[in-house]
This record gives C-alpha cells, sequence and structure tokens, in this order.
C-alpha cells in the first residue's frame, strides 16, 4: 500500500492567529482577541476589556484578511491539496446572539474558499479554533451554559448554506479534549477552549465535566445538521491527543500511562460510537459531579456519529507514577521522555509516536483519519540575503511523514490527508509571539507586532513542493 493517488497534502491554519483585521468587516470582539503576546518564561496574559498599552496579536495577525489571495497562492505553487482554515465566529455573528448573520463575514469566507478552489485546493473548514464571540461568555457563560448549543448551531447552519457545495470537508471543533476535570489545567487552555480561566472557575470540576459534555453534544448536533443541508459532505472533530507511555514495564505504571493516555479519548468514544461512554458518567458519580443525559441527547449521539477522526500531533510523554518529581511536559502534561530530544519550547520530538498513535486510534474505531496538525515551532534566522535554511523543520517533518508512511503502507491504517501546522508563520496560541515558527513561508513580523509582514520562503519551501510532486517517495 503506498499515499493514495488523492491524499490531500497541505497544511493548517487558524483565523484568530492569522487574519488580523479584528475591527474591520463589522467583526465582533472574540475571546482571543482579549490575549496579549508572552514571552520565554512569561505567559499569556488574559485581559476582561482591552487596554491601550497592552499588545494583542490577534488584532493584526499576519493580515490573512487582506493578503489571502497572495498566501493561496503561495500555498499552490507548493502544490498544495488542501488547506484546512477555520470560521471566526464573531466575524459571522458579532455577538453570537444576533437574529441575522454579519453578510460581510460571509462574503469573506466565501471569496477565500473560492479562491482555494481556483487552484484546486480542497478547503477543510474548521468551525470552532478557539474563536467565540465574548459576549457569550460574559452574558451566557460559554458551553457551561446549554443555551451557548443553540447558538453554535445557528452559527453551524448559516455557515453550512453559505459554502454549500464548495466545502466537502468539515471539522466541528479543535482540540476540545484538553478540558477535563481529571486534571488541573492551565487558565490559557480553558480560556481558548471556552473563554474561562481555570484559576476563576468555582466548581472546577463540574464546570469543566458540563463544557465537556455540552460541546461534545453540540458536535453531534452539527454532524446531523450539517449532512440534512448537504448529504455529501465529510464531517469530522479534531482532538489534540498523544502518546504516554510507562515510565517501565511495572504493571501499574503501564495502567497509569494507559488510563492517562485514554482520558483524551473519552469524547472520540461519544462521537463515534454514537453513545456519550457511561464509564466517564459513572466516573463523574463517584467524584459528585452531575450530568443528565436526556432521552433527546442519546438520541443525538446516535445520529451525530462523524465521518473522520482528526488528528493534532505534536509531542508524546511518560505518565506520572508513584514517587516521581516534579516535571511537567510543556504540552498536555505527564513528564519529559530521557530517551527523546524536545524544542526550544519544550515538546518532545517522537516520529514514531505518530505511528503508534495512528494504529491505536485507527483499530480502536475503524474510520478514516486525517493528521490535521504535525510541525515544528523554532527561531529561524533571516540571512543577509533573505533566506531561512530551515534543514531542523524539513528534518522533523521527513521523520514523521517516514512513521506516517510506515502506518498507511505497512499497518494499513486509513489515513487520507497530512496538514502541516503551519504552512505559513503566524501568531502562537499558547504563547502569542510570531518567533515560534512553523511555516514554509517566512512572514517578516517580530513579537512585537514590528515588520513588514513580506511573504519570504524558506529552504522547506521547496523540500514540501518536492514531498507533494512524489506523494511523499521523495523526502530528501
Amino acid at each position: 500500500m503506498r499515499f493514495k493517488d488523492n491524499f490531500l497534502w497541505g497544511g493548517s491554519i487558524a483565523a484568530h492567529q492569522c487574519e488580523g483585521a479584528y475591527e474591520e468587516g463589522q467583526k465582533g470582539l472574540g475571546i482571543m482577541d482579549l490575549v496579549t503576546v508572552g514571552a520565554y518564561g512569561k505567559p499569556r496574559e488574559i485581559h476582561k476589556q482591552l487596554s491601550g498599552s497592552a499588545h494583542y496579536p490577534s488584532h493584526h495577525g499576519i493580515d490573512f484578511y487582506h493578503r489571502y489571495k497572495e498566501d493561496i497562492a503561495l500555498l499552490a505553487e507548493m502544490g498544495f491539496k488542501a488547506l484546512r482554515l477555520s470560521i471566526d465566529w464573531s466575524r459571522i455573528y458579532p455577538k453570537g446572539e444576533e437574529n441575522l448573520p454579519n453578510q460581510e463575514g460571509i462574503l469573506f469566507y466565501q471569496k477565500v474558499v473560492d479562491e482555494l478552489k481556483r487552484y484546486g485546493i480542497e478547503p477543510i473548514v474548521t468551525l470552532y479554533h478557539f474563536e467565540m464571540p465574548v459576549h457569550l461568555v460574559s452574558k451566557y457563560g460559554s458551553w457551561a451554559n446549554r443555551k451557548v448549543i443553540d447558538y453554535y448551531l445557528t452559527f453551524c447552519r448559516t455557515m453550512f448554506e453559505a459554502l454549500k457545495g464548495n466545502v466537502r470537508y468539515w471539522v466541528t471543533f479543535n482540540e476540545m479534549n484538553h478540558i477535563d476535570p481529571q486534571t488541573e489545567a492551565s487558565d490559557i487552555f480553558t480560556y481558548m477552549i471556552a473563554g474561562l480561566k481555570y484559576s476563576e472557575l468555582e466548581n472546577k470540576k463540574q464546570t469543566l465535566a458540563t463544557i465537556g459534555y455540552n460541546m461534545t453534544l453540540a458536535s453531534c448536533l452539527a454532524v446531523k445538521l450539517g449532512h440534512a443541508i448537504d448529504p455529501q459532505t465529510q464531517i469530522g472533530c479534531v482532538f489534540g491527543i498523544e502518546p504516554v507511555y510507562p515510565i517501565d514495564c511495572n504493571p501499574i505504571n503501564v495502567m497509569n500511562a494507559f488510563k492517562q493516555m485514554d482520558r483524551d479519548f473519552y469524547q472520540i468514544d461519544a462521537m463515534c460510537n454514537g453513545q456519550f461512554p457511561s464509564y466517564k458518567i459513572q466516573e463523574y458519580k463517584s467524584q459528585g459531579i452531575k450530568i443528565a443525559v436526556s432521552e433527546e441527547d442519546r438520541q443525538a449521539f446516535r445520529d451525530g456519529t462523524i465521518d473522520f477522526i482528526g488528528m493534532n500531533y505534536y509531542a508524546s510523554s511518560v505518565a506520572e507514577y508513584e514517587g516521581s518529581e516534579e516535571g511537567k511536559s510543556a504540552l498536555f502534561g505527564g513528564l519529559q521522555n530521557p530517551y527523546l530530544e524536545a524544542s526550544k519550547w519544550g515538546w518532545t520530538i517522537d516520529p514514531v509516536g505518530l505511528r503508534y498513535l495512528l494504529n491505536y486510534t485507527y483499530r480502536k474505531y475503524g474510520i478514516p483519519i486525517i493528521v490535521t496538525e504535525n510541525g515544528l515551532g523554532a527561531v529561524d534566522q533571516l540571512t543577509e540575503n533573505r533566506k531561512i535554511h530551515d534543514e531542523y523543520r524539513m528534518d522533523y517533518l521527513k521523520k514523521h511523514i517516514a512513521q506516517l508512511k510506515k502506518a498507511v503502507e505497512m499497518d494499513q491504517v486509513d489515513c487520507f490527508g497530512y496538514l502541516t501546522w503551519a504552512p505559513i508563520d503566524l501568531v502562537s496560541a499558547t504563547t502569542g509571539q510570531m518567533s515560534k515558527r512553523y511555516g514554509f513561508i517566512y512572514v517578516d513580523l517580530n513579537d512585537h507586532g514590528e515588520g513588514s509582514m513580506d511573504r519570504i520562503k524558506k529552504d522547506s519551501f521547496e523540500w514540501f513542493k518536492r514531498v507533494i510532486e512524489t506523494n511523499g517517495e521523495n523526502l530528501t
């Protein structure tokens, strides 16, 4: 087996990290518009309201709002088969609860999709990628309130209808699985997902469980809605998951690793198996957490199973164990693996982990998978003659694609695409930095929002172009 001829090579971006133009086109205030830039060792600040003295990177992004034609032309030059992008909810419904959508916002995304189609690039549209109108948080309490599901579905219906016939692949949510009452969360992760700071939640376990349940239910309802509007569409959900290894073969540590890894899968269970998992309900009951699953909800889970799984993969970790010292990973928790190198931001580099995760997930659910994010955040140096020699990025991607090939060719995993994060430099969601660069295309912009925003091809640009031309056969 080899990659199919229609294998989707491409990349992923998100509106709040690239669009900018936060006050243009009648856009409303989104949750990420209130988050400042961070720095090494200094987390992003989350504000209740805008401050004139703060720098909010989402306000300018990389100006994709005005430069999307230029950027899409560059992606087409690389031979991209697909681009995953997100719709900023606050650009369509500025407050989230209006009776009528903002036509300027709809028109913008229609033009972006048309431009992609003009080059033969398949648009993969994410409906919720850390972009929620601030008003829905302040008035309703975000996803902790079931009323927000209704507003989300109105938003989904608007976009399903606006892009009907031009978008074949949809994603309901990006990485909602990072909210779980079993683990302590950082403020930035709970805020990105739900617009709420973990440290300010009064009943943390109950609130996180409710948010997780409501978002899972919303996804299933959106899948059913999308299929009804256009039966030809394929609708999935994207999860940020990672392998968790035991520190040794002690059965207790192996069990701990299994439980720490599997806790990120309960929402995938619900979306693939047609019911919210009973083990999770029982787990909640044992902790005094109340989740009411109505018969209407049960029907929604049965009717709203996803067509594919989107997998964001960056790193693996080692499970915590009795007697382990403090040493959290920079990503989703767990301990650093002493056998692996780490990026500048502390994320372990584990190409074999991608093959492991693809096998684990495909054998668990048996539905198609697309790798929706994989990439290396690094500090790139622009030379005097305006070149970027990023052999470290090519090495990282080469090793991951090689393991992806093994998963497809040797393990028979049904994977239909590989999308890098991100094909063009953009604002980091976790740190707000521009200096944490992932792209094949350099954007002349620094962490303070200064620069020409010129686009410059890195060495990896031509390399990935060859990868696509040969359908993954030539990785040199």
